[in-house]
């Protein structure tokens, strides 16, 4: 996992971002968390799958869910 977070804002003030802890997001007012992917374990293929939040789509596959996790991080814009 990274280090980093790249919290995007609004003109309004809303702020965007990939959920992490590095950043006390709380800190910063009530949050409304909405998942932008979902990480599934397909049986047949014997490997995890990142998938948009709606959708069957797979964006990325790999034997192990860490891999899956980083590449989340590294590609999901929020």
């Amino acid at each position: 996992m990274s280090d980093q977070a790249v919290i995007l804002f609004d003109t309004a003030g809303r702020a965007r971002c990939l959920y992490s802890e590095i950043v006390d997001l709380q800190a910063l007012g009530r949050l409304k968390v909405r998942r932008a992917t979902r990480i599934e374990f397909d049986a047949l293929t014997q490997r995890w799958q990142v998938l948009p939040a709606h959708g069957r789509r797979v964006l990325f596959s790999s034997p192990s869910r860490t891999r899956c996790l980083a590449w989340e991080q590294a590609n999901v814009i929020p």
